[in-house]
């Protein structure tokens, strides 16, 4: 690949040109909107100039309701050898194609499994797909080179290949994405209107599920209307198990002793439920998830507290697996908690105590 046309120059588009660029590749930017495509262009994604005839590969990055229209124009113009997209859903847009009556031999549609609570040019990075999960949907039709061009994206993106079929890629992130994503804003939602004496005892739980809450709605409403039935699907399943748990709950306010038991058994597997299906969620870089022992330490919230703990660590000689900050309420410190492998946790706790920190029992 040598030349590629990036058309949509949002999060998704800017990143992946980004990637391109820094791998020698001479990458065209086409946006709707010139200013967002001339933003792009100044973060050094590439040109807004068009190209002088077909580049290597076309890269749709427009929102789902639009790929359609976006890859069919592309097609007739005749602006590439390959054609691909980088869309949230995978099905849908085929069979409108389809529907067009185009040639998809040189199409195939794609899906890098990453991105931001940002959009736009300006939250974009090189290194946004680094490591993480890149669907591919070739079909019976897909032309070899437009395969082995989506590969060398994925490449140079220092993405993961995964191979899927496009209905099976869509029930898939209906249930790792598009669904989650609707829960955690209506877990958010329960905020709006609380006291704030409540919403100040916000700790990192909360945190963590509404996380993803703070995504552009106006994205959010195309990802969903274009897979709406899988996303409606997982939603009933969620409404029963809500279900079934207030009924758990309110049988635990009974006076009666089996109801208040049969609240118990309700709760109970509902949280076991839970459990078994989170360890199933993998681990570091894809494999299989690992227990790891934390080691909790307290620091002020100043420059470089962070830098001199991973810095102490790795005197030590102890790798820091995962790390997560809880902010303390109310005061300018916070408890970091560093994920160790458990044969570790002892000689971090020791090595960080002799530094002059502070460890949380």
């Amino acid at each position: 690949m040598r030349t590629a046309l990036v058309i949509g120059t949002g999060l998704i588009g800017t990143s992946a040109a980004l990637a391109l660029v820094q791998r020698g590749v001479v990458v065209h930017l086409e946006d709707h909107d010139p200013e967002q495509a001339r933003t792009a262009a100044a973060l050094g994604a590439g040109t807004d100039e068009a190209p002088d005839g077909p580049v290597d590969v076309a890269i749709v990055a427009a929102p789902p309701a639009h790929v359609a229209a976006v890859l069919a124009d592309a097609m007739r113009r005749g602006v590439a050898r390959g054609y691909l997209d980088v869309a949230s859903v995978k099905g849908g847009p085929r069979r409108e194609l389809e529907a067009l009556g185009l040639d998809l031999s040189a199409y195939l549609g794609t899906h890098p499994m990453s991105g931001r609570e940002k959009s736009g040019p300006l939250a974009a990075t090189g290194d946004l797909f680094e490591g993480r999960p890149w669907v591919l949907t070739p079909t019976r039709d897909t032309d070899t080179e437009v395969l082995n061009l989506a590969l060398e994206l994925v490449s140079h993106c220092r993405a993961v290949p995964v191979v899927m079929d496009a209905d099976a890629h869509d029930r898939a992130v209906a249930l790792v994405s598009h669904m989650p994503h609707l829960v955690s804003s209506m877990v958010a939602a329960r905020l709006e209107n609380a006291e704030e004496a409540a919403v100040r005892l916000c700790g990192q739980g909360i945190r963590d599920v509404t996380r993803i809450a703070a995504s552009d709605p106006r994205m959010w409403i195309d990802i969903l209307s274009a897979n709406p039935g899988p996303v409606a699907d997982l939603l009933t399943d969620v409404a029963a198990d809500l279900e079934e748990t207030v009924q758990a709950l309110r049988a635990l306010q009974s006076s009666d002793e089996d109801k208040r038991r049969e609240g118990v058994d309700g709760i109970q597997d509902v949280l076991r439920r839970g459990n078994a299906g989170q360890v199933r969620v993998p681990g570091k870089h894809g494999s299989a998830p690992r227990v790891y022992e934390v080691v909790a330490v307290l620091i002020d919230d100043q420059p470089g507290q962070l830098a001199r703990i991973f810095a102490d660590a790795g005197v030590a000689g102890v790798n820091i697996e995962d790390v997560r900050i809880e902010h303390a309420t109310g005061q300018q410190a916070g408890l970091v908690q560093l994920m160790v492998e458990p044969k570790s946790a002892a000689v971090l706790s020791a090595a960080l105590r002799e530094r002059g920190w502070a460890i949380r029992q």
